[in-house]
């Protein structure tokens, strides 16, 4: 079943997560190769592609589990959580309908 993992930063998380993104990243594209990836993506803090300096309020991530548990599991280990980057993290069940 999919789930979504709705993750929110602490206030000035930029560098923290600049220092655990290629961590982040490699758990993701490890999603991607499984095929249990549907997106994943973060919320620039600004109405922009590229915020710079402002950074991002936070990550949305949309992938594939066996089970609610399993998938807080996994978002619990993120390496964005170990770094201190989310103040908050939720973990639901995802029905995708469209496309």
């Amino acid at each position: 079943m999919w789930y979504s993992i709705i993750a929110e930063d602490v206030a000035n998380s930029l560098e923290r997560r600049m220092h655990a993104k290629p961590s982040h990243l490699a758990r993701l594209t490890e999603l991607q190769n499984q095929g249990r990836l549907l997106l994943a993506g973060p919320f620039p803090a600004i109405d922009s592609i590229d915020p710079g300096p402002a950074g991002f309020s936070g990550s949305l991530i949309v992938a594939e589990f066996a089970d609610l548990t399993a998938a807080k599991s996994w978002a619990e280990a993120d390496p964005f959580v170990i770094a201190g980057v989310y103040a908050n993290v939720t973990v639901k069940p995802f029905r995708k309908t469209l496309p």
